[in-house]
């Protein structure tokens, strides 16, 4: 009979595997039961030999509410008075989407601000050219 390898994955520092199977199997990973931040799932694999083999795997779990700040950047160094804009969303119930509060308004670009500056000038100088021809 063929043997396969058996799977155990373990989440973070946990010393009892969450799934303990057969290779080659597929699983759902709830990570509504984990909290937000960082994780490392470990996934050993077990030949009939008996031979362990490793693999790591860092993921990032975000559950709960999204937090978008505006004003400031992680390891800016700053000083003065900083205007700072805090948006939280969450992804609601999935089934309808909340458009109140989904999106983190944010200030015009300094770049768009030049094109209206130029094409106003440039109208404007059109302007002056066309009426001092009539």
């Amino acid at each position: 009979m063929n043997e396969k390898s058996k799977i155990y994955i373990f989440i973070d520092d946990e010393t009892t595997a969450i799934a303990e199977m057969h290779a080659p199997t597929a699983f759902d990973l709830d990570t509504r039961k984990l909290v937000d931040g960082q994780h490392i799932m470990k996934i050993v694999s077990q030949d009939p030999n008996g031979t362990e083999g490793l693999r790591i795997i860092p993921f990032e779990v975000r559950n709960g509410p999204a937090i978008d700040i505006s004003g400031i950047k992680e390891g800016a160094i700053i000083d003065g008075i900083i205007p700072i804009m805090i948006n939280a969303y969450g992804k609601g119930n999935q089934q309808s989407f909340l458009i109140e509060g989904s999106e983190t308004p944010q200030s015009i670009p300094w770049w768009i601000w030049i094109l209206i500056i130029s094409f106003i000038g440039w109208a404007l100088y059109y302007l002056v050219r066309y009426l001092e021809l009539t």
